[in-house]
């Protein structure tokens, strides 16, 4: 039997209608569905009836599916010739491990192919009204993991990053952020530079917090933040303020 075919899809930051066309229509015609904890389980409505659904959830030190269970229900189920959606939140090859999942295929011999997704940090920013470059104010952006792989704590340079960028967004970083404001403080960030986190970016429930990289991480504490979340730390948090002073005065102008 030959294989079926593999979508490694990005469901986007959260909001269901900010998922692709293309995205879209892999959902619809899938026979097996993996999904993970971030994707709003809205958009499974529109697979088939007879669709299976596996949920292969991960949240901060509770995985539904360890990686390597996913990587063999993956395989398993295309070997036996079903077309399969692996639908991730945001963008599948942004922190999604769909890097790790498409090798683990290839190396079976199995066809895949990436349809990428808003990513979380653009799609939150954005709903946030926090561009991530603004003339005048970021001609740089870097995204980077709050977390460690494999325990290592020391595989993100924060000294570099608090003098190489200007804009930083911290993906999975509402654990350590007291630690990684420390850190950029310590390498020569001004800690009165300005700061936002954003929860639940895109979604119903989102809210956003902004503060200065010496103040976010205990105004975040004292609003019980919780994951998803993203910090932003840069010049361009600015710029939201900006907005709403404009929209305010407007508003008031135009009675």
């Amino acid at each position: 039997m030959r294989p079926g075919m593999v979508y490694i899809v990005g469901a986007g930051p959260g909001d269901p209608e900010l998922i692709t066309l293309k995205a879209l229509r892999r959902i619809q015609e899938a026979d097996v569905i993996m999904y993970d904890r971030l994707v709003n389980e809205e958009l499974l409505s529109y697979a088939k009836k007879d669709a299976l659904l596996v949920y292969c959830g991960k949240a901060p030190g509770r995985h539904s599916l360890p990686q390597e269970r996913i990587n063999e229900n993956m395989v398993a189920f295309a070997l036996d010739g079903h077309h399969v959606v692996r639908l991730k939140g945001g963008d599948p090859l942004i922190f999604g491990r769909g890097g790790e999942e498409a090798c683990e295929l290839a190396a079976r011999g199995i066809p895949f192919e990436f349809v990428p997704g808003v990513t979380s940090a653009v799609g939150a920013s954005s709903s946030a009204g926090i561009p991530l470059t603004h003339r005048g104010a970021s001609t740089s952006v870097a995204f980077v993991s709050g977390t460690s792989c494999h325990g290592n704590e020391q595989s993100v340079r924060w000294d570099l990053l608090a003098h190489s960028v200007d804009t930083l967004v911290v993906y999975m970083g509402v654990s350590r952020m007291e630690g990684i404001c420390k850190e950029m403080i310590a390498h020569g960030k001004p800690p009165w530079t300005p700061a936002a986190v954003v929860e639940q970016g895109t979604r119903a429930e989102e809210r956003i917090i902004t503060g200065t990289l010496g103040t976010i991480y205990r105004i975040s504490h004292r609003m019980n933040v919780k994951n998803p979340a993203l910090l932003i730390i840069g010049e361009v948090v600015r710029v939201r303020e900006q907005l709403l002073k404009l929209a305010a005065d407007a508003q008031e102008q135009t009675g």
